[in-house]
């Protein structure tokens, strides 16, 4: 199934989180509904919460009770680590327009930010779920957690694999994680619960480690984001842990500098030194692992087209080109 044939079979149901998400955005503080909704209409893909309802028609559940909510309460705090993201990335450009805070400023978008945290943390109240609850509140705080380890790492050439694979299910997965198993806590399905949410770690884990290849193999046109931001920035994601890992002795040594330095002025080099070395096969490898890891969750889930959606994201994850 394609990504569009997968939002067609929702397109009623994405229609009313869209109509959910544009409603929730309303302030009386003018600037909080401007930047709310360039980031929010920004083109992004909404896979969050495109399993939330992918999950809830799954398993049979009315997705007008709660379902809506719930999806649009993922992209709130989806948003909000976006523009948190930005800021501490200090990047401009995002889906190929320009970042919230390189439009309006570092300011405006945190304070921002905190009110789409805010406000989901609202909408939530609203689901009476404590399950629910508990499951975005230990989500948040992990995500969190992980953005912390990540901004330690920055230009940290020690990075391990394992550790590298920890911050990655904390900052990516676990949203991921969190909107699978907060879908099926809310249709009440105690015995699929466990599976679900591993369907969403292992496609949050597939997702973030295709993003990582695609920083060295993508096309910037496409992917609406300057190709090689995280070496910029001096990220040592795992095509340059591999790297420093397995390849030549010369190839660990560019890595282990540019890492330190961060900038872009030997891109040339590291993009023959990830590619030589094997390292962005190894990568996608990996991610099409958990990809297969994550189909294999959904197994116990009766055979209908929501069924088949869910596999086919599992595909659209490590196939695409952006």
């Amino acid at each position: 199934m394609q990504a569009a044939q997968i939002y067609e079979l929702v397109n009623e149901d994405f229609e009313g989180v869209n109509s959910l998400i544009n409603a929730q955005l309303s302030s009386n503080v003018p600037m909080v509904e401007k930047i709310g909704q360039y980031i929010v209409t920004s083109g992004g893909k909404r896979m969050r919460p495109l399993i939330v309802i992918l999950i809830a028609n799954a398993l049979g559940y009315d997705t007008q009770k709660n379902a809506l909510k719930l999806a649009a309460i993922i992209e709130f705090l989806h948003t909000a680590t976006l523009l948190h993201d930005d800021v501490v990335d200090a990047s401009d450009l995002r889906r190929g327009k320009s970042t919230a805070n390189a439009k309006w400023g570092n300011a405006p978008s945190v304070l921002v930010g905190d009110f789409l945290y805010s406000r989901a943390f609202q909408m939530m109240v609203e689901l009476e779920s404590m399950e629910v609850m508990k499951i975005l509140a230990h989500a948040t705080n992990v995500i969190a957690e992980g953005e912390v380890l990540q901004l330690m790492n920055v230009k940290n050439p020690n990075v391990s694999e394992a550790h590298y694979m920890e911050v990655i299910r904390c900052k990516t997965a676990m949203l991921f994680q969190a909107a699978s198993h907060s879908a099926a806590a809310l249709c009440h399905i105690e015995n699929q619960t466990q599976s679900l949410r591993d369907y969403g770690l292992h496609l949050g884990l597939a997702f973030q480690l295709i993003d990582d290849v695609l920083d060295y193999r993508g096309d910037a046109s496409v992917m609406g984001k300057n190709v090689g931001d995280d070496l910029a920035e001096g990220k040592p994601t795992l095509p340059l842990i591999y790297t420093m890992a397995k390849g030549t002795h010369a190839q660990q040594e560019l890595i282990r500098g540019v890492i330190r330095k961060g900038g872009l002025e030997d891109i040339e080099d590291v993009l023959a030194a990830v590619t030589e070395s094997g390292a962005l096969d190894y990568t996608a490898t990996l991610a099409r692992q958990h990809s297969s890891k994550a189909k294999d969750c959904l197994n116990s889930l009766p055979d209908t087209p929501y069924k088949t959606a869910l596999e086919s994201l599992c595909s659209i994850a490590v196939e695409r080109s952006y």
